[in-house]
């Protein structure tokens, strides 16, 4: 098979949750664990952080791959969802699985994906497991792809453990309330592994408290024990926290013998987007007019957007909006600002939100618009409709940020 058709079967072939929702949810590690035995166990070849959070894990994990990849360490990342091409899930130093890397590791463990009806996460985690071991790296950030506990990165023991924070996101998988998501998210917590927690919420705080002295693992809170804020590249005032929690857990490492330099640190907050090609976290992609993405799409993450998008200076702003057809909108819509103009569309997945049922569903919150047929399209009529000091924001769902970067 070539690429395309590698990639094309993984995507719809087998369940996924990023595009199909609900349905290509398991709740259970059975299949990681026996695919993890047919590859002879390679997450026990490497060294890891494991990453989980409703935001900011992405951001998170990319500033402290950065950082190790400055103190000179080989360093796995693996993320979800991608942006523009499937390879991003996985880079070893800011680059890229090869695409013969990723056909041949299909190619040669079709059987066992088929015959075990592996989900295209399942079968994305064993890939990334597998290919750091082979490369060799000495640590590998892995980020959670949902909730934590029954996550088929799960399987991996790391050197720290680190969760984000906590919002009330999937709910429909993690549970209902806070402090249910934040037991699903504290299931990462290993015995005698010490744990980053990001933020201090007072409803999932005593959560993970608990969890911890159970498990026997030190438990550290990175937004009041870190003081210094190290300058970034990655824009937003909601980065400081993300900063705050790599600090803490860079930290951490260093304690336990990584020899990770001032310098390092710097340098590494400095060249996040350089060193490991991250995409869509407060990117400006035009001047004039300004166009700014950001892949924030549920209440807390845009909570943060909107508390950035009112220091920028413009004279009129446009808003290119489309969402997934599962997202709460009661819960999102009310954040966004009724000074703008909307260009609704729907993002090209089977999970998008149809565009002129979005205009409508706007209204009742007065935000007002026109629906086109694309997201392409959206953009397109924003550009041409837009002053060249007015603010174009594209946002509401990763895969809307996907179709412009």
């Amino acid at each position: 098979m070539k690429y395309i058709e590698t990639i094309d079967w993984m995507f719809s072939q087998l369940p996924m949750f990023q595009r199909q929702g609900k349905t290509a949810f398991k709740k259970d590690l059975t299949n990681s664990l026996a695919f993890s035995k047919h590859l002879n166990y390679p997450e026990k070849k490497f060294k890891s952080i494991h990453v989980a959070g409703t935001n900011g894990k992405g951001s998170t994990s990319h500033m402290i791959a950065s950082v190790l990849q400055e103190a000179g360490y080989k360093v796995g990342l693996y993320t979800s969802p991608h942006l523009k091409d499937f390879r991003e899930r996985i880079k070893i130093n800011g680059k890229v699985i090869r695409k013969i890397d990723v056909i041949n590791f299909i190619k040669k463990n079709k059987s066992f994906l088929k015959s075990n009806k592996l989900s295209f996460f399942e079968m994305t985690v064993g890939l990334a497991f597998d290919y750091f071991a082979k490369q060799k790296v000495d640590i590998a950030l892995i980020e959670v792809g949902l909730g934590g506990r029954l996550d088929s990165t799960n399987i991996i023991t790391p050197e720290v453990s680190v969760i984000t924070n906590i919002g009330l996101d999937h709910t429909q998988f993690l549970g209902e309330t806070l402090p249910e998501i934040a037991f699903e998210k504290a299931g990462i917590i290993k015995q005698k592994i010490p744990v980053v927690i990001g933020e201090f919420h007072k409803e999932t705080f005593p959560v993970f408290k608990k969890i911890a002295q159970e498990k026997k693992a030190s438990l550290f809170l990175a937004s009041s024990t870190i003081k210094k804020i190290y300058p970034s590249d990655l824009k937003g005032i909601y980065q400081i926290h993300n900063i705050k929690t790599a600090i803490k857990t860079l930290n951490i490492m260093k304690d336990k013998g990584y020899i990770i330099s001032e310098e390092n640190i710097k340098n590494g907050m400095q060249n996040i987007t350089v060193n490991t090609g991250l995409l869509g976290r407060w990117q400006q992609l035009r001047a004039h007019p300004k166009v700014i993405c950001d892949t924030g799409h549920n209440k807390e993450g845009l909570l943060y957007v909107f508390r950035q998008l009112k220091q920028e200076i413009f004279e009129k702003l446009h808003i290119v909006l489309g969402v997934v057809n599962d997202k709460d909108l009661t819960t999102i819509l009310p954040l966004f600002p009724k000074n703008a103009m909307y260009y609704f569309c729907k993002p090209n997945i089977p999970r998008g939100f149809d565009a002129e049922t979005l205009k409508r569903e706007c209204l009742k919150f007065k935000l007002k618009g026109e629906a086109y047929i694309s997201v392409d399209e959206a953009y397109k009529s924003a550009l041409k409709i837009a002053g060249s000091n007015d603010l174009i924001f594209i946002g509401g769902s990763t895969f809307v940020v996907a179709e412009v970067v």
